[in-house]
């Protein structure tokens, strides 16, 4: 992701001076870069407990824990976000494929990708996230 693609209008924005100085270099390559963790090593991968996921970049609201489901891929997956205006769905083409890139609505960072394959949710839905672009409070809930 460059810079040119998430100086968009977001509520949250930052020089990538900024955001390298407030990131942890695995945090900046996925949240400002568009990078992936390795499947199964995520920290947030077997969380369990109710409460709340924010992007870690800006503190966003994203998820609720209540909609986390165990795909199997390897990273957490949730079957919607808090509220539609929460995230930022874009075409991408990397890797010889299309697929739909996932952003914090909030600030531009790379979240992870939705796909259509949530089988058996609600919305059929499996936003599929890095854990490290996640931070999660327990017992949170959303603001209304």
């Amino acid at each position: 992701m460059s810079e040119s693609e998430t100086s968009g209008d977001y509520r949250v924005q930052r020089s990538d001076a900024e955001w390298r100085e407030q990131l942890s270099p695995e945090e900046y390559a996925i949240l400002r870069q568009a990078a992936t963790e390795r499947a199964g090593t995520g920290e947030l991968l077997d969380e369990h407990r109710d409460g709340l996921y924010r992007c870690r970049a800006c503190g966003n609201e994203l998820f609720v824990a209540g909609t986390k489901f165990d795909s199997g891929c390897g990273w957490p997956s949730f079957y919607e976000s808090v509220r539609p205006e929460a995230v930022e769905l874009l075409e991408d083409h990397s890797l010889g494929m299309v697929r739909t890139e996932v952003r914090c609505a909030a600030c531009g960072s790379h979240l992870g990708h939705v796909f259509p394959d949530g089988f058996g949710t609600p919305t059929g839905d499996r936003y599929c996230m890095n854990s490290l672009a996640l931070d999660f409070e327990a017992g949170a809930e959303p603001q209304a």
